[in-house]
This record gives C-alpha cells, sequence and structure tokens, in this order.
C-alpha cells in the first residue's frame, strides 16, 4: 500500500500567535522581531501583510521598515510559541501516532493506516486545517504526497490556508518547472553552483545526471537527485520514536563586540555553561565542540575539534571552544557573535575508557557533581539563580542567554 504522508506547516505561526492577543494589529502590516537596541534587530516573523511590502524573515529591521514604514513590531514571546505547537502537535497526534516535528511550527503525519478511519489524505489534511482554526484561531497549510520531501513542498507551494496534492501522476508538472532555489535543502549557495552548472530549474536537476551532481556536490548531490525524482523513502517517525539530536548548541550576537580576552572568556564560560547543561537535560554528551565567530562585518568562520572522551562538564566544554578560538582568531579583533555546539553526540551512559591518571578522574568528578549541583538548583528555583561569578554583572546582554532567539524559516 502506497504511503499518504501530510506535512503542516503553519502560516506565520510567530506573528499568528501575538495577534491572538492584539486583534488590534490584524489589519495592518506586522513582525515579530528582536531587541535592536541588544543588536538583535532582526525580524523573527511577519504577518502576511508585511510579507506583500517583500518584508523577509532574518533581515534587519532597519531594512524592513524601509520596504514598510508603517511596520508595527512586536517582541517575541517563546513561551507561548512552544505551548501553541504542544497543542497543534496534540490535535495531529488525534488523527495519527506517526508524527514526526521538523521544527517548532512544521510537522510530518503518516496518515496511511487513518485512511479507513478520516477519509483521504486531502480529507484528514482539510479536517486538521479546520479544527485548527476553530480551536486555536490559527492557520496553516497542509502538502500531500507518496513521501516527505514532497509533501513538505506541497505544504510551501500555496500559502495560506490550503491543502495541496503532490502525486505520482502530477510532480513533473507542478514541481519540475520551479526554480532550482524552491528544492528542498537547496540553499542560496547550492542553487548558485547548480546555476553555474546551467541547472536552473527542478526538473534540470531531475534530468541530470546523477553521477555529475555527485561529482558537483558530492552525497548531496545524489540525494538531492532522487528528491527531485520523487524518490524518497525516509520514514515518518512515531509519536513515541525519540529523535536522535544532531548536535546541542548555543549563540549569541553580544551587546557590543567583544574585544578583550576577559570578554571571550565571559561569553564562551556562559555559552559553554547552556550547552552542557542542556546536553545533560538530552542525557548525552559530545565527542565534539565546534564554534562559529562572526565579526562586525558579518564575516563568519567555523572551527571544530574531537575530545579525547565524551563530555557534557561545562569546564570541558569551556577548554575546547577557547582554545579553538584561540588558535583560529586574533584577539582583540572585534567579534559580533559567537556560537557554541557540542557535536558527535553519545548517550551519556555509553561506556568510554577510564583515564589511567586518577587526578584526572577526581577532576572530571568534581567537575561533574558542580554541574549537578548547579542543575539541582536551577531546576528548584528557576534558569538565572545561579551562574558563574565571571558572568556576572556583565555588559554583553548574555543575563538572559537561555532565553536566545529562535525564528521561523
Amino acid at each position: 500500500m502506497e504511503r499518504t504522508i501530510i506535512h503542516c506547516d503553519m502560516n506565520g505561526f510567530f506573528a499568528s500567535v501575538e495577534l491572538l492577543e492584539r486583534p488590534d494589529l490584524k489589519d495592518v502590516p506586522m513582525a515579530v522581531s528582536g531587541n535592536p537596541e541588544s543588536r538583535h534587530g532582526i525580524i523573527l516573523a511577519k504577518n502576511e501583510l508585511a510579507k506583500k511590502f517583500g518584508v523577509i524573515t532574518a533581515e534587519t529591521i532597519w531594512s524592513a521598515r524601509k520596504k514598510c514604514p508603517d511596520l508595527q513590531l512586536v517582541r517575541p514571546h517563546h513561551d507561548k510559541y512552544k505551548k501553541y505547537s504542544q497543542l497543534i502537535n496534540a490535535i495531529y497526534y488525534r488523527f495519527t501516532d506517526m508524527v514526526e516535528p521538523f521544527s517548532i511550527d512544521e510537522s510530518w503525519l503518516d496518515v496511511t493506516g487513518s485512511l479507513k478511519l478520516f477519509g483521504s489524505g486531502v480529507q484528514i489534511a482539510d479536517q486538521i486545517r479546520e479544527t485548527v482554526k476553530k480551536e486555536l484561531g490559527l492557520t496553516l497549510s497542509a502538502g500531500v504526497s507518496y513521501n516527505k520531501i514532497f509533501a513538505k513542498m506541497g505544504s510551501e507551494y500555496k500559502k495560506p490556508d490550503a491543502t495541496t496534492v503532490i502525486s505520482r501522476e502530477n510532480f513533473k508538472k507542478i514541481l519540475w518547472p520551479l526554480d532550482i532555489s524552491e528544492m528542498f535543502f537547496v540553499g542560496s549557495a547550492t542553487a548558485e553552483k547548480l546555476k553555474r552548472a546551467a541547472i536552473f530549474t527542478i526538473g534540470d536537476l531531475a534530468s541530470s545526471e546523477k553521477a555529475v551532481l555527485q561529482g558537483l556536490l558530492g552525497k548531496q548531490g545524489s540525494m538531492l537527485y532522487d528528491y527531485a525524482n520523487g524518490l524518497d523513502e525516509s520514514p515518518v517517525a512515531r509519536s513515541y520514536e525519540k529523535q536522535k539530536i544532531k548536535s546541542v548548541g548555543n549563540g549569541i550576537t553580544f551587546r557590543r563586540n567583544l574585544t578583550t580576552a576577559d570578554d571571550i572568556q565571559t561569553a564562551l564560560k556562559a555559552l559553554s555553561d547552556t550547552v552542557s547543561s542542556r546536553l545533560r537535560t538530552y542525557q548525552l554528551k559530545s565527542f565534539g565542540v565546534k564554534i562559529d565567530i562572526k565579526d562586525p562585518y558579518f564575516k563568519t568562520i567555523s572551527r571544530q575539534k574531537q575530545l579525547e572522551s565524551a563530555t557534557n562538564i561545562t569546564d570541558e566544554i569551556y577548554n575546547a571552544a577557547f582554545s579553538l578560538l584561540q588558535s583560529s582568531w586574533t584577539i582583540g579583533k572585534p567579534i559580533r557573535l559567537i556560537t557554541v555546539t557540542g557535536i558527535n553526540l553519545v548517550d551519556e551512559n555509553e561506556s568510554e575508557q577510564l583515564s589511567l591518571f586518577t587526578e584526572d578522574q577526581d577532576l572530571r568528578e568534581k567537575n561533574t557533581n558542580l554541574d549537578k549541583a548547579m542543575d539541582a538548583i536551577r531546576n528548584k528555583f528557576g534558569g538565572q539563580a545561579i551562574t558563574f561569578g565571571g558572568i556576572l554583572k556583565n555588559d554583553l546582554g548574555i543575563d538572559l542567554l537561555d532565553e536566545n532567539e529562535e525564528r521561523e524559516d
């Protein structure tokens, strides 16, 4: 039996949630944005009216207001978005237990086993849209297809509040004429590379030689060839299957540029603390650490290193991050943003070779106990109840680091 998969994509999710409590902004262009005083002045989400003015996600407030001088801005409330995301997914679970969240406002549903109960894929998608609209006051677009990739592209094809079917019979007609940048997993850099190779549309991609695409893009080339030809067979995870986390990270645009070693150490300590805390929450350890550094001119570098032992200890992640920065950045050269990420993750209970040096083990145990004690205090009294002394009263804007911005894609 052929699979029936639905991809649900909330329409202007952050902005729509804000409008539930701000109906006065319903008929004017509005956007959810970061705080310009903290240099987080980017658009996180926008409503349809703002979109018509050309306002796009991730552009600066300054740029958005040049396009739309009357743009109304609302600060983000991430706790609300998480709450509504959970409510939306709870509605999906009424129709199937095979629900795979892709982001805070998108999910795949495999409804193959639900067709006899609720009707065709289109009927189920329409029921979901109506239920979400009636119960939560929000709208979504749905794509219905026989694979995940085409279902995702179907949900993007027509917005807002619509259902689009991408079938074996019509996908060439609907998708192949689209610009190559519309292909799922094709970013701007990949699109430019493909266009230089005279691959301008999704149809061009589908009719290319697979070996040529592999030579051009490596494994990604082979994957994109399969996707364009409707050959994706990846499954939708069941609701009770633990999603595999590939990395855990956090980053921040600082209130002012970092220019001294003290600035950098303060920032890296705070970021490493957040990353290690999240790793412990997920019961994971990382075998590698990655840092991303952006200067005031938006030039970005990325560096990573393998660790001798997997860790979720703050001090070890910090030492690795600082070592990477020292070896790849000139102290004194201004830094606008840093991201620290734990990579190559394993279960924290996975066995590992113990150090032959007792003092190393004693230090690890001491640091582990310190981190766990801080976790316990934060769990009881809140995330800001305790931190490292060097982070207190800084002017970098990292006092509420764990509430760092998210944005819609």
